[in-house]
């Protein structure tokens, strides 16, 4: 099994860089590989102490900024490595990031990994969420270099816990530690033989918790909403749209309750913008003509720009989250949450565990059609103290889940610990 994966890692390799020609994320993949080994030579000396991260892309990257800020006061000497294995994720933060280096992470070869760990050297590797990659992980076992698994999430239907998956349950078993953010996963692990495992939760609720005692005013905002109750749209992708631009458009006659939309939509292409303002039959300004424009005279602002989603939540009244109408995967549900924003999603969040634990709590609603928008949003934009309640019972949920950084990083700093 062995021989064959890295069959494929190389015949992957190949192919990649023939797709590459005709796609422009999978351009982004395998260009920003290319210079990979060079920046870790002129990053990283020999004498260097490094901490290296590995995530999949933002969502997980956001998993790690809290145990990497918390990492950076209690060891200053070390370097902070961030390696990412999607564009999405690197092409946002290769240039703003609290890391010291932010690189993609090579393709899983043997020569790929050697290169690697010999270039980075580092004195513990972090991988977050779910990041499996086996060549990287037996290499780093047997350098002896400790190595975690942080927020860990497992799920019955990964291959890991079918009887045809033992090439990747054994480098599962790379870890030194795990780190999981429910009893499910943990039990999983221990179904195969993985006792070194601790229940610490997700570390993006400690990353959430602090955003409310940050500066998040946006005059802009403020002037556009001129005090009218705010729906924010945050992620969105078309599937979203579907469903909820009939009821934005309906506010054209609704007179009842003065109510502004702000739609942040997840792609920002031009020609995707135009089609989306389009749509919309209600007085409709854009971030990039913010300027030109008299913002309270609009009912709908579109954020065609990244960046600002987390404080445009600060202002909402209700939350429309994005990405479960798809096959693009739930996005941050956290972010709202913690401004105590009661939470609207589509229908398919089955593998999120904070939106199935927030919606039993009754601080989140699950629709599936324009008739379930329609319904739930009325009830929260006029029924305010049923708004209310569940924006609190939200904010409760962010507060009493903090607290996986710390074990997390209390774990590391003895890890790290100069041995006596």
């Amino acid at each position: 099994m062995n021989f064959i994966y890295n069959s494929l890692i190389i015949c992957a390799s190949y192919l990649l860089k023939l797709v590459a020609h005709f796609n422009p994320k999978l351009k982004l993949f395998v260009t920003g590989r290319q210079h990979v080994f060079d920046t870790l030579e002129e990053k990283i000396a020999a004498n260097d102490h490094i901490i290296w991260f590995h995530v999949a892309s933002l969502g997980e990257y956001e998993q790690a900024v809290p145990i990497i800020n918390a990492l950076k006061k209690s060891h200053p000497i070390h370097k902070i490595l961030v390696s990412f294995f999607s564009p999405s994720g690197y092409e946002v933060k290769k240039n703003n990031s609290i890391a010291d280096v932010v690189v993609y992470l090579p393709l899983d070869s043997i020569k790929n990994a050697k290169q690697f760990i010999k270039l980075a050297h580092p004195d513990i590797a972090v991988f977050i969420k779910y990041e499996i990659w086996p060549n990287y992980l037996r290499l780093l076992k047997k350098e002896g270099i400790p190595t975690i698994l942080a927020s860990g999430l497992f799920r019955s239907s990964q291959i890991y816990f079918k009887p045809y998956g033992g090439f990747m349950k054994k480098a599962l078993r790379s870890f030194d530690y795990y780190f999981v953010q429910d009893n499910a996963s943990k039990t999983l692990l221990q179904s195969i033989g993985i006792d070194q495992v601790s229940v610490s939760g997700d570390t993006r609720f400690d990353r959430v918790s602090h955003q409310i005692e940050m500066n998040n005013t946006l005059a802009f905002i403020e002037e556009f909403l001129d005090e009218h109750l705010c729906v924010v749209c945050g992620s969105t992708w078309p599937e979203d749209d579907a469903i909820l631009i009939n009821y934005i458009n309906s506010f054209k006659e609704k007179k009842a309750k003065p109510v502004k939309f702000i739609i942040a939509p997840h792609e920002i292409k031009p020609e995707k913008i135009k089609k989306l303002k389009e749509k919309l039959k209600l007085p409709t300004v854009m971030y990039s003509n913010k300027d030109a424009s008299n913002l309270k005279d609009h009912q709908v602002f579109i954020i065609d720009t990244i960046g600002l989603l987390t404080k445009i939540y600060s202002y909402a009244n209700i939350a429309y989250v994005g990405g479960a109408m798809g096959t693009s995967g739930l996005h941050n549900i956290l972010e709202p949450a913690t401004f105590g924003v009661p939470i609207v999603i589509g229908c398919d969040y089955e593998k999120f565990p904070e939106a199935n634990r927030l919606r039993q709590l009754a601080g989140l609603y699950s629709v599936k059609n324009e008739d379930d928008v329609a319904s739930i949003f009325n009830k929260l934009i006029y029924d305010d103290s049923f708004r209310e309640t569940t924006g609190l019972i939200a904010e409760h949920f962010i507060n009493s889940n903090t607290g996986a950084t710390k074990i997390t990083v209390d774990y590391i700093n003895n890890t790290l610990r100069p041995k006596t």
